[in-house]
Formats: structure tokens, sequence, C-alpha cells
């Protein structure tokens, strides 16, 4: 059964009441090298003739002349839309790669094809969003867990935006290229996986705390991808065939999850809104960016001792600022507790991230002890979504009896 196929199963037999949305999605191929005419083969058979590569430097030695030649090769038109990277050398999702994209796309084009990392997934989503026209997902890394999902974080003006635009109609990788990646592109893939880890716990809460809807087949098979993860951690970090396309497969099954759903939670929680605030201050600083997934998995494993700390601080003479969550946290107390008391410890959460060569601290990621501080205040107002981060900061303490 394919991942499609899986995935569509599952929800047919949720009776949630949640909205369900179809997966449009018509392939999915992790593979060898025979990957590239398995894509062109698709290609022609949804009659598509021209085509136009979106790619970086990188990953176009990488992956993006080897698409070109069985493409041209095949008799399909292909166009190549290089995206320059900005004065810290990165590849950023803002204006100009925007522009870019959309003015190097002519239009009799057929069909995007996204060559690289998430970054380039978000640029080549917009353009396809705003063309009219599909896309095709061709992954460099197994950096995140976005490649099938709709949602492209943007930066606009200075800031970050995330937009929802269209997910990919195919997703077609070469095993060998990702095993060529750099090494902080899976560490930052299995920190965007590791962060689950909080996202599911805060969604879990935030059904009783804030009545938001929840899917449990939508958390089980996010979970499930998660475990997959951690029962092949040595095989990821050794970057072998099989840990890389574990890792793949468990970004792949997040994002699917998130197409069905329509939404991130599952998968984003206060730990991405940890990040999210990290990065919004690299933009105001225009300082260089720091990888999603190194962010998130550092902000996840603060915040499994940051929300066991929160219960014990619950239990001391505290309430909400809000009545009604106080009358709901009473109603539900031991469930919430055992939901945030079950979570990882810090440590164990940091050897994990240790063992794939990630960072671990905000110190590795070169964030500030003032800057920590300031978004455990101000990160949880970013979304409008319940967390443990928002429950931390509608707490006051009530007078002794």
């Amino acid at each position: 059964m394919s991942f499609i196929e899986s995935v569509t199963s599952a929800f047919q037999s949720c009776s949630c009441g949640s909205i369900h949305h179809e997966i449009n999605m018509k392939k999915i191929l992790i593979s060898d090298e025979t990957v590239y005419r398995e894509m062109a083969a698709f290609i022609k058979e949804q009659g598509f003739k021209k085509t136009v590569l979106v790619c970086d430097g990188s990953t176009l030695k990488s992956a993006g002349n080897k698409v070109r030649e069985i493409l041209e090769s095949s008799g399909i038109s292909v166009s190549l839309s290089l995206i320059l990277p900005n004065h810290h050398g990165d590849v950023a999702a803002d204006e100009k790669s925007l522009i870019q994209t959309l003015l190097e796309t002519p239009k009799d084009t057929d069909v995007l094809v996204a060559v690289g990392s998430g970054t380039l997934h978000d640029i080549v989503r917009f353009a396809s969003h705003q063309r009219g026209i599909p896309f095709i997902s061709f992954p460099t890394a197994a950096s995140v867990d976005g490649f099938t999902s709709a949602g492209a974080p943007l930066i606009v003006r200075g800031e970050k935006k995330t937009i929802q635009c269209i997910a990919p109609i195919a997703l077609f990788t070469d095993i060998t290229v990702l095993k060529d990646a750099p090494p902080d592109l899976a560490a930052a893939g299995f920190g965007d996986m590791l962060g689950k880890i909080t996202s599911l716990a805060d969604w879990k809460i935030s059904r009783w705390m804030a009545n938001e809807p929840y899917c449990p087949t939508g958390a089980d098979l996010t979970k499930e991808a998660l475990e997959n993860c951690l029962s092949h951690l040595e095989e990821i970090a050794a970057r072998s065939e099989k840990g890389l396309t574990v890792l793949l497969e468990s970004l792949i099954i997040s994002g699917l999850v998130m197409l069905v759903l329509d939404h991130s939670r599952p998968a984003s929680g206060g730990e991405h809104h940890l990040s999210h605030y990290w990065e919004m201050d690299l933009l105001k600083r225009d300082a260089p960016q720091l990888l999603h997934g190194a962010k998130v998995g550092v902000a996840s494993a603060l915040l499994t001792s940051i929300y066991k700390r929160l219960i014990e601080e619950m239990n001391r003479n505290q309430e909400f600022t809000d009545p009604v969550k106080n009358s709901r946290y009473q109603q539900h107390q031991m469930k919430i507790a055992q939901t945030y008391g079950e979570l990882p410890a810090e440590k164990q959460m940091q050897e994990w991230l240790a063992k794939v060569g990630g960072p671990t601290t905000i110190q590795e990621l070169g964030i500030t002890q003032e800057l920590l501080e300031e978004a455990l205040q101000q990160a949880h107002t970013i979304r409008d979504r319940w967390t443990g981060l928002k429950m931390k900061n509608q707490l006051r303490l009530t007078p002794q009896q």
C-alpha cells in the first residue's frame, strides 16, 4: 500500500467529526537513480510538455542537472529558474525569490518542479498557486515535513507569514542525493520530527482547555511517524539509506496529515512558536537564518522541562486569569498533568538530537538567554492556538489562604 493509500485509508475510518480533505497527490516515490526516468514518465503521462525547474546553486549540482538531462532526453521542454542567495549566502522565500520565480516561469508552462529542500519548495508552492499550475516535489535533503503540505512560510517585508497555497501533485527523490546532502540538513529533519513530541501534547490539551478540534487519527499517524524515527535512530545518525528513507517517509506522512486536516496542529505547537519568534528576531536584526528543524528540536527539548514544571506550578496555589480556563483546567487536570508528565526528559531529547549531529541547546544555536526569556513570554501570541506556552503566560499567583 502506498503512502497516499495508507493515510487515506486510515482517515476513512475516523469518526472525529473534523473535516478531512482529499489527498490530491498522485504519486510518491523514493528510489535510486531510476527515479529520474520514473518522474519523466509521470510528467509525460500527465500530458505536460513544458516545465520549469526551480533550484539553487547547490541543488542544481546535486540533482537539478540530472533532472534536466533526463526530462529533455524524454522530449520534455525544460527552463531553469536558479534562485540566487541573499547577502548572507542563504536562499530565502522572500519577495525577491518569489518575483524571480514568477518572472522566470513562461506563460505556457505546464508544471513547476521544486528541486531542493524546504525553502525552495515554499517558493515554488507560492508560484504554482499564483500561476494556477501544478508542481512536483523533488527533495534533495530529508530536512522538513513541509514537502507534501500546502502551507508556504514566506518572508514578506521582513516578517514571516504562512500562506495557504497548494500541495505538490507528486514527489520523487533519489536516495543517493539524500545521502550526499549536508549532514546538518538530515539533523534538522530529525529535529522537526522530534518537535512532534511537544506539538502532539499541546494539541491534545487544546481540546480540553480551548475546545479546539482534535483528530485522534491524525495524532496517531503523526505519533507513529515520530516513533518510527526514534526506533531507527542509529540508522538516521549513520545517514544510511535505510535511516534517511525512514526519516523522509516520516516527514512525508506528517505533511500528508497536515494536508488532510488542512492545518498544521499535529505538527506545530509551542516549539514552533519559539522557533518562529527566534526567526523573526534574526530577520529584524538582518542576521543569517538558522535551519528550521534545528530550532524546533532545541525548542521542543526546552519545552519538555518547562511543561513538566508548569504542572507543578499549577498545583502550587496558581490559577488562570480567565475563570473559564480555571474551570476547564480543574475538570481535566489529571489528563493534562498526565499528558505533560509523560513527555521525555529534556536531557533525553538532547541526547537524541546530539546523536544525529544536531544542536541541543540555545547556546549552540546562538540564541541568547535574554531572547529565550522574551520568547517564553511573547511567542504564544504568534498564533491563536492553545499550548503550554499560553498556559504558562495566563497563570497568576493567588494569595495564600
